[in-house]
């Protein structure tokens, strides 16, 4: 099992890139890779672009994967993070956005307990689904090949909505993300 976390956008809402937020103490970027490692999932990629540099100064203890084309959208990211880990032993990924501070190590290990190559999982709140996302290594090459845009994996997980596995994580975490400064102050 491996970890992705997309963080290459410039956060043109929030006024900067939302890597560099910092969030109860520590910035979002770290928080989310620290909830992958709390989750037990040994090698956690973060994928960057806007602010690289000053990314990678802030939080030089990540390991990280460049993606030159993160002014396309999140669907760049998402393939530059299938790509870094196609050269690897995973044969899953699972996927958080860095603007969701709430999504737990809980609910990772809750939606990652069952993961294997063939795995199409999402967290589930309520009625909707959410982060954290499991992609297994069978289907890489399909989301990688339908990712467009801000939408990731999401046309290619409708499309194949018949295979997602969906976990209740609801009672374990909070999926709601992190859009303007006023919501990081009134955390």
């Amino acid at each position: 099992m491996a970890g992705l976390v997309l963080a290459a956008g410039a956060g043109r809402r929030y006024g900067m890139p939302k890597a560099l937020v910092t969030y109860r103490g520590s910035l979002l970027v770290q928080r989310a890779a620290g909830v992958l490692s709390g989750a037990g999932v040994t090698r956690v990629l973060v994928v960057i672009g806007a602010e690289a540099g000053r990314v990678r100064a802030a939080a030089p203890d990540l390991t990280y994967v460049d993606n030159p084309d993160w002014a396309t959208g999140m669907a760049s990211s998402l393939r530059a993070g299938l790509a870094a880990l196609a050269a690897t032993p995973a044969q899953a990924a699972v996927v958080l956005l860095v603007d969701m501070p709430g999504v737990t190590s809980a609910s990772v290990r809750a939606t990652i307990a069952t993961a294997a190559p063939d795995s199409l999982i999402m967290g589930g709140y309520g009625i909707r689904r959410s982060h954290p996302v499991v992609l297994g290594r069978d289907h890489w090459a399909g989301v990688a090949e339908s990712a467009t845009g801000d939408h990731g994996a999401r046309d290619y997980l409708r499309a194949h909505a018949d295979r997602v596995r969906v976990v209740p994580v609801g009672h374990l975490a909070d999926d709601t993300d992190l859009d303007v400064p006023e919501e990081v102050t009134h955390a």
